[in-house]
């Protein structure tokens, strides 16, 4: 949808829509540029304070998987005529926090009325761009590291359902709500290659994001993934997601199982995340290191999850 307007790029521009890449990078100097995103939500908790911090640290993720700091953020606000103010303060105010805790300052927002809630942010961060981190880069042979698990999805549709414990969907926001800055923080001290974050194209479509440039694949093994404990237990109830069969339709035919997976397996490769964690790809000699570091930070789901293949076909192998 985006590639069309490519010609509309000014030759500051680092990072466009060429690659479906995090966010956009904009040079100002040298030694400076400007990392720009934004996006909102639905409500993932009946919580109005943590989904604000949920959606903010979501809106928030873009600039720390381009290796960015942020600086700045505008609030997004779709808010239906019946929220009350209370309520949508409680929301603002989670925000407010995580962007406190990421360093930035908020500048203000804009606010519409709308049917259906929802919130997020205009995020404005800075890197070199001579070290910007990309979604391409990956090269044969780097393990791949993954620092969230995966199945917000069906959590979440699996709590609007009613098959989901409050208890067990406030742990998963509560892990959705911590921001990837150590996670960016921690991987700028080792040679990445590449890097993404999970989002709403599922660990599928976002690790085949990587290929784009071609020449590579990536091999992931399923044991190795962090994946949180209920997941697999809510796809076999049933629950899925408005987004997993676009997903899979999308991305399926470049995704090999090693054997046919369980079906309380395959839906997770493509179900939509929010705020997931960071897929990087990293030298093989710095992988247990970076895990490490990555542990002892606080990030305490990072696992090595894979490697980068030579491929002639852009694809993505899933050992189960």
């Amino acid at each position: 949808m985006m590639s069309g307007l490519v010609k509309y790029q000014g030759p500051e521009v680092v990072v466009g829509v060429e690659t479906g890449d995090d966010a956009g990078v904009y040079r100002l100097r040298e030694d400076l540029a400007l990392v720009s995103t934004a996006d909102f939500i639905t409500p993932v908790i009946d919580d109005p304070f943590l989904y604000g911090q949920v959606a903010a640290a979501n809106s928030l993720s873009d600039v720390y998987a381009m290796g960015g700091r942020v600086v700045s953020v505008l609030n997004l606000c779709a808010f239906p005529k019946a929220l009350e103010a209370a309520v949508a303060h409680e929301i603002l105010e989670g925000g407010a926090k995580k962007v406190a805790e990421a360093g930035g300052s908020i500048l203000g927002g804009h606010t519409v009325r709308n049917d259906e809630l929802l919130y997020g942010l205009a995020v404005t961060g800075v890197v070199d761009p001579r070290r910007v981190v990309r979604n391409v880069g990956a090269r044969a042979g780097d393990a791949l590291i993954l620092t969230k698990p995966i199945g917000t999805g069906v959590t979440i549709n699996g709590a609007r359902k009613g098959v989901v414990e409050a208890a067990d969907l406030r742990a998963v926001c509560e892990t959705m709500a911590q921001l990837n800055r150590t996670a960016c923080e921690v991987m700028l001290r080792f040679d990445v290659h590449a890097a993404t974050d999970i989002t709403g194209f599922g660990l599928a479509g976002h690790a085949l994001g990587m290929t784009r440039a071609g020449g590579i694949g990536l091999r992931i093994e399923w044991a190795r993934l962090p994946v949180y404990p209920k997941a697999r237990e809510y796809v076999a109830k049933g629950v899925t997601t408005g987004s997993t069969r676009p997903n899979r339709e999308a991305y399926g035919a470049r995704v090999e199982w090693s054997r046919t997976p369980p079906p309380d397996l395959e839906p997770l490769a493509y179900d939509p995340q929010t705020a997931g964690g960071l897929l990087m790809a990293i030298p093989p000699t710095q992988a247990d290191a970076c895990v490490r570091a990555l542990v002892e930070a606080g990030v305490t789901h990072s696992r090595m999850v894979g490697e980068v293949t030579a491929s002639e076909t852009p694809r993505l192998d899933i050992v189960v």
